[in-house]
């Protein structure tokens, strides 16, 4: 597809990976909205990008059905939707609650099918759309104390796989992102970001991966690519 003049959803987009794929792809030409929970920072980061921002909680539905709303009024047509938001949080299978679940799998799980459902219904009327799902490493190879957020990711896996099936007769193209560690805000309470260091991915590495599957001409996808630190030790 072609970025330029694309309308494009990123949720979780005013932090870390989403942030910087809304850069690359306003850069490139995209008319960008990008979600996040905190609307000062959303506003912010929106201001900052050239992006349209829309204060919304993926884990809250009728915020989901909100930021479709929104994003229809102000576009009138979606191309892309990236499920990017994500929590996590690591404890080790004896400390584990239900409560952890559910807190990590209503946004990672929940908020993406949820996210997934409300484009879908546009995209199989315009017979045509992408969805890029940001997974993770995680999902395919556990970790002590990943119980909760490496099942998340898995779920996304096996979804995306799902989605793919349903959707591609509708000519809409879903694609699985898998980074292994980037240095993000991810997981840290204060949600400030992580100093870059040079043997880590940064969020520009995954963006550029994006940006490189949406690019590929309509008449392919690719179903699922990973992205790894070339030398993380």
């Amino acid at each position: 597809m072609k970025i330029n003049n694309a309308n494009i959803l990123i949720t979780g987009g005013t932090l870390g990976i989403g942030h910087a794929t809304a850069k690359l792809l306003i850069e490139k030409g995209a008319n960008v909205a990008i979600t996040g929970r905190d609307e000062k920072r959303t506003h912010k980061a929106a201001r900052e990008l050239g992006a349209l921002p829309i204060a919304a909680d993926v884990a809250n539905p009728e915020d989901v059905k909100r930021t479709i709303k929104e994003f229809m009024n102000e576009y009138g047509r979606l191309d892309v939707l990236i499920n990017n938001a994500g929590i996590g949080l690591s404890k080790r299978v004896e400390e584990l609650t239900v409560e952890d679940f559910e807190k990590v799998y209503r946004v990672n799980v929940f908020g993406a099918a949820m996210m997934a459902a409300q484009a879908a219904k546009i995209f199989k009327k315009q017979n045509y759309g992408n969805i890029i799902n940001i997974g993770s490493t995680a999902a395919t190879n556990g970790y002590e104390g990943g119980s909760v957020y490496a099942s998340s990711k898995a779920a996304i896996r096996s979804m995306t796989q799902s989605w793919q099936k349903e959707l591609r007769k509708h000519n809409v193209r879903v694609t699985l992102i898998n980074p292994s560690e980037v240095t993000t805000a991810f997981g840290k309470p204060d949600r400030e970001e992580r100093d870059s260091q040079p043997n880590k991915l940064r969020g520009e590495e995954i963006a550029w991966a994006i940006k490189g599957a949406l690019e590929i001409d309509d008449r392919g996808f690719i179903p699922e690519l990973a992205v790894w630190a070339t030398n993380p030790f």
